[in-house]
C-alpha cells in the first residue's frame, strides 16, 4: 500500500503538490479511486480522490484515525553531523525505518560540519516515514550548538535516561546495556569523528549523561548512532 503525505489534508482536502504529482503521473490515479495518507502528526485517512490533478489533488475524507506508535518509549538521538552528509542523511532514513522521536545535529568543538540544509533532511524523514509505513515524521530541528542543547534540557526530568557514547577511557564507561532500563524515556549523545572534549564530557556529565561503550571496536558516527537506536528497541522488545 501506498501512502501520500499530506500534513494539512484535514483543512485543504488535498495533497501537496509533490504527493499530487506522483499520484497522478507516475500512479496515474484518477477520480473515485481510493489512496491513504498521514498527516505525520500520528493520524491516518482513507480518501476518495474528487479531483486528480497533478499540481493539487483534491479528496474526500472517507474514514480517519490515530495511529499508536509501535514503541513507547521516547526515543531522542542528538548527533553531530559528519562532513560527508550523505552518511548522515542515511542515518535518518535508517533512524527513522527503526523508530525514533527526536533527532538533533550538534555544532560540536571537533565538528567537521556547522551547517545542515534541513529542507532536504525533512523530505528523507518523509520518504522514510512513507516507506517505513509510519504516521509521524520525527521532530528535527536542525543544527543546534552543543552548549545550547545542553542548557536546554529538562534537568527535571529524572524519569529520563541520558546515555552519551564516548570512545575515551578518560571517563569512566558502561556498557549501554547497563546503563538503560526497559521501558524509560532516553536521549543518546553522539559526538564528532574527533569525539567530544573534555570540557563537553564533563557538561554532559553534569546534565545526567552516562559515559557509554558500545563495544570493542571503534565505530563510525552514523554506525554508533544506529547501534544505540536499535539496542534501545531490541531492550524493550526483550522486556515486552
Amino acid at each position: 500500500m501506498i501512502r501520500f503525505y499530506a500534513p494539512d489534508i484535514e483543512t485543504d482536502f488535498s495533497l501537496p503538490e509533490t504527493e499530487s504529482g506522483h499520484c497522478c503521473r507516475v500512479l496515474r490515479m484518477k477520480e473515485g479511486d481510493i489512496l491513504h495518507a498521514v498527516d505525520g502528526k500520528g493520524n491516518a485517512f482513507e480518501c476518495v480522490i474528487t479531483n486528480a490533478n497533478p499540481k493539487k489533488t483534491e479528496v474526500d475524507i472517507l474514514s480517519a484515525h490515530t495511529e499508536p506508535k509501535h514503541w513507547q518509549p521516547r526515543v531522542s538521538l542528538a548527533v553531530s553531523p559528519t562532513k560527508n552528509i550523505d552518511r548522515m542523511e542515511w542515518l535518518l532514513e535508517k533512524a527513522t525505518e527503526i523508530g525514533i522521536d527526536n533527532i538533533v545535529f550538534l555544532k560540536c568543538t571537533r565538528s567537521e560540519r556547522k551547517d545542515v540544509k534541513s529542507e532536504r533532511l525533512l523530505k528523507i524523514l518523509v520518504s522514510a516515514m512513507k516507506q517505513s509505513m509510519k504516521s509521524r515524521i520525527p521532530d528535527f530541528a536542525g543544527m543546534i550548538d552543543f552548549k545550547k542543547f545542553i542548557k536546554g534540557l529538562d534537568c527535571g526530568n529524572e524519569e529520563e535516561i541520558r546515555i552519551m557514547g564516548y570512545c575515551s577511557s578518560e571517563f569512566p564507561r558502561k556498557e549501554l546495556v547497563d546503563v538503560y532500563t526497559a521501558g524509560k524515556d532516553v536521549t543518546i549523545l553522539i559526538g564528532p569523528e574527533g569525539d567530544f572534549t573534555p570540557e563537553e564530557v564533563e557538561m554532559s556529565v553534569k546534565a545526567g549523561f552516562t559515559p557509554a561503550t558500545f563495544g570493542n571496536t571503534r565505530l563510525r558516527t552514523e554506525t554508533a548512532a544506529l547501534y544505540a537506536v536499535s539496542a534501545i528497541h531490541v531492550i524493550n522488545d526483550l522486556k515486552k
